[in-house]
């Protein structure tokens, strides 16, 4: 980091003001609806959700925390597991196999609650839609439900007069 940058740093955190920040904790995933059978594909499957979660701290405004629990995941598709091993195979029909989220959150600003509840995600249409995630994602759609939900409840835009 340069001197300038670190110097602006510093009088930003003197200043009083406060970084943005997203936590998340899953609460009992081995009950989950659906998670892969192998832990390692579990704990990449939260891994990968959490680093998602963590950065949409970059479209709350400083000073602003979420905690987000994470309470069920039923992903997009139905899983089949391989016969000779190795990863599961997700299988996408668009029909009644869209992905569904489970969340407890609370955000808060100075210690105050602004904003909490237990929400129910879900997005029965989501190969219909076109998202700004990439098609090798394999979590886009589980994304996109998550953008929306963010967009909606966590950091509503204002309608322009």
């Amino acid at each position: 980091m340069t001197k300038p940058l670190v110097a602006a740093a510093l009088a930003l955190l003197a200043s009083g003001a406060a970084w943005a920040d997203v936590s998340v904790t899953f609460v009992k995933p081995e009950e989950f609806t659906d998670m892969p059978r192998s832990p390692i594909e579990r704990e990449r499957l939260q891994k990968d959700f959490a680093q998602y979660f963590a950065s949409l701290d970059k479209q709350l405004p400083p000073g602003q925390n979420l905690s987000i629990e994470v309470v069920d995941i039923d992903l997009a598709g139905q899983l089949w597991p391989r016969r000779s091993g190795g990863e599961d195979i997700r299988i996408m029909r668009g029909g009644a196999d869209w992905p569904q989220m489970h969340l407890r959150y609370t955000l808060e600003e100075n210690g105050q609650v602004l904003r909490s509840g237990d929400e129910r995600l879900s997005n029965m249409n989501y190969q219909q839609r076109m998202g700004r995630h990439s098609d090798s994602d394999t979590l886009r759609y589980e994304k996109q439900m998550i953008d929306e939900w963010f967009g909606k409840t966590i950091v509503p835009k204002v309608a322009s007069r």
